[in-house]
């Protein structure tokens, strides 16, 4: 399962509304509509209740709907794993770096041109 279907996904069951999840994740409505039909088409049955109402998730959607945030959890907690830990050896700074300008000299390095 993609990673980003997925919190589509999460953020609109919490929602029960496409929009405002849309709106949350920073996407169109239309992204995340798209989303959860392409991860009902992978899965075979629908996740929402096309004939209420309201928004609503079917029984298997709020069973799909734990093993997702399960999942999510699991890439988090292996997403942070792997991030580098702070810390180490300093780099040494390579090359001459800047000298301080002396006022009434002329700029180090540079030589005045001849006239």
């Amino acid at each position: 399962m993609d990673h980003l279907l997925l919190k589509q996904f999460v953020a609109a069951s919490h929602e029960l509304h496409f929009a405002h999840a849309a709106r949350s994740l920073g996407v169109p409505r239309s992204q995340v509509i798209l989303a959860v039909r392409s991860l009902e088409a992978q899965l075979g049955y629908a996740l929402f209740d096309n004939a209420a109402p309201t928004t609503q998730l079917t029984p298997e959607g709020e069973v799909f709907l734990v093993d997702a945030e399960r999942q999510l959890d699991k890439s988090a907690k292996a997403a942070s794993a792997s991030v580098a830990k702070p810390g180490g050896k300093a780099k040494a700074n390579k090359g001459k770096g800047r000298a301080p300008a002396v006022k009434g000299k002329s700029k180090p390095g540079f030589r005045r041109q001849a006239r």
